[in-house]
């Protein structure tokens, strides 16, 4: 009888044989000594016998027993192996393999000869919660029927639904939402302009659109933003500051002035924008909003009465200042200032090339349209700049202005060419001019910046001191401040520690001008005071 496979020995591993007479090293250095055992093994007749009888037990699919198959095979054929085999006092392994091998603990033991694959157990499925919603989250079950309870008992005495007016009830206590946010909501939902609002159009934007299952942030963003944005605009702020400017009481004193309630709505956007558009691109998109404290000031100014305690954005003194220092540079009123009107800001505390700077729109681009021009928008981004140094966007807009070369950094050469002006400046006015080179050991022991020579934006970010580098440089009234420790300032900064540079100048500059213009009635209106009869006090 053939049997096939008898010339693939080189597939033998003579490790396998465990032969004590010669070592593995010896059998694959004389790879023909395998290969005679082999072939010596493969002619025995119980070796026949015992192949035959395996190719039987497949073809008929009966239990194939190899441990007793290969014992009585090795028993009966002892005698005839080779005497390199009767060195060791056990049985040689055969090529198969016997019971207690590596090789045979392999191979399959089930009964029947069925695919490996069949075999191997699988795994349990484990079902993966969905995390991703296209259209938002929906809201759980408790929270859907809460909100819809809420929604019946409100529309119980509208069956027709609500008009604008009503429905203010509805953004504050069933959205939980600002109520000057009503009338956008409002014309979100009524896309067609019926002027009304009813309960299943309600049910279909809030719940059935997932609005319901989102943050504060997240909900205001999509009320504002139009169809197919994803940011917000300037003009998407117009209807709320519309709305707030009609509805709140602290401002109910504007009414009567049309023109400053476009001013104050335009300066409330501005200061958005400057703080919460960190990219400078215009456009807010939703992670700039959850990541500024813009909800959290809208949220405290439709629960506080008193308009100018919301410091953040929305206080009318704070425009106030804003907008008289604009009024103060702008000599003809055309709402534009120039080089010239800009040099007198803070009683010429600026230095000419820092201006030239500002003008040449380094740090931001003008949105006048006139060259040379800058409009009411540019002064409040430079004003806010300028008077609070130690805020992100504040550092971003002057390190701009440095960095003369744009380079991302800014050199001791960078630095001394803004302060040769500021050394002049202090030599006109007689004061002790302070050398350069002791300047800039000052600036470097303040910043402690990671490479030497040289100051990067995050430097300036890590450093409280930062904002005392700009002034050093080329505001001379806050460097002489600083250099005689105002105590004045000190003690206003321990008083109000939460406070920013921007709040605690914007406080003094209201007291300044308020006074001012209570003088300036008094001496307009003296004439009429002395014309009035006096009334006896008894």
């Amino acid at each position: 009888m053939e049997i096939d496979g008898v010339n693939d020995v080189q597939i033998l591993d003579p490790e396998l044989l465990q032969l004590p007479g010669l070592s593995p090293v010896s059998l694959k250095a004389n790879p023909h000594i395998a290969e005679e055992l082999f072939s010596q093994w493969l002619s025995l007749p119980e070796t026949g016998r015992l192949v035959k009888s395996l190719i039987d037990d497949t073809k008929s699919s009966t239990p194939v027993s190899v441990s007793k198959n290969c014992t009585s095979l090795n028993v009966a054929c002892g005698s005839a192996l080779p005497s390199v085999f009767l060195n060791s006092g056990t049985p040689p392994l055969s090529p198969r393999g016997s019971p207690g091998s590596p090789r045979f603990s392999r191979q399959k033991t089930s009964p029947s000869l069925q695919s490996p694959l069949k075999s191997v157990r699988e795994p349990k499925r484990q079902l993966i919660p969905q995390f991703y919603f296209q259209h938002g989250r929906p809201p759980a079950k408790e929270l859907r029927e809460q909100c819809i309870s809420m929604v019946d008992q409100f529309f119980s005495n509208y069956i027709d639904g609500l008009h604008m007016d009503e429905f203010k009830s509805i953004t504050k206590e069933v959205c939980k939402l600002p109520s000057f946010l009503s009338s956008v909501l409002f014309r979100k939902i009524d896309t067609s302009c019926t002027g009304i609002v009813t309960r299943d159009a309600f049910i279909k934007y809030w719940v059935d659109g997932h609005m319901l299952a989102m943050d504060v942030a997240s909900q205001i963003y999509n009320i504002l933003r139009q169809p197919g944005c994803k940011y917000l605009r300037q003009a998407d702020f117009k209807p709320v500051l519309e709305e707030l400017l009609t509805t709140h009481p602290g401002l109910e004193f504007l009414r009567n002035t049309p023109e400053f309630q476009e001013r104050y709505a335009e300066t409330v956007i501005y200061r958005i924008f400057y703080y919460i558009n960190r990219s400078g691109s215009g456009c807010i998109t939703l992670r700039e909003l959850k990541r500024g404290n813009l909800i959290t000031a809208m949220q405290q100014v439709d629960e506080e009465d008193d308009i100018n305690k919301v410091i953040r954005y929305f206080s009318y003194e704070h425009f106030y200042v804003i907008y008289c220092r604009f009024w103060e540079l702008d000599g003809d009123h055309d709402f534009l200032i120039d080089k010239e009107n800009l040099i007198k800001y803070g009683n010429h505390a600026l230095t000419y090339r820092i201006v030239d700077r500002i003008f040449s729109q380094v740090p931001r681009k003008f949105t006048s349209k006139v060259e040379g021009k800058m409009s009411y928008e540019d002064f409040a981004y430079f004003i806010l700049a300028e008077e609070d140094k130690s805020s992100e966007p504040s550092l971003e807009y002057w390190f701009k202005c440095i960095d003369l070369d744009g380079d991302g950094v800014i050199t001791p050469n960078e630095m001394q060419f803004f302060y040769e002006e500021q050394l002049h400046r202090m030599e006109c006015i007689t004061q002790e001019p302070v050398l350069f080179e002791d300047i800039l050991c000052q600036i470097f022991d303040m910043i402690k910046p990671e490479k030497e020579n040289c100051i990067t934006l995050q430097d300036l970010k890590a450093s409280k001191l930062s904002g005392n580098i700009f002034n050093i440089l080329f505001n001379l009234n806050k460097f002489m401040a600083f250099e005689t420790r105002d105590p004045f300032l000190i003690r206003q900064e321990r008083e109000n520690p939460t406070l920013t540079e921007w709040d605690r100048f914007a406080q003094r500059e209201y007291v300044r001008l308020s006074m001012e213009e209570d003088v300036e009635e008094v001496s307009n209106g003296s004439a009429d005071v002395w014309d009035e009869p006096l009334e006896s006090p008894f």
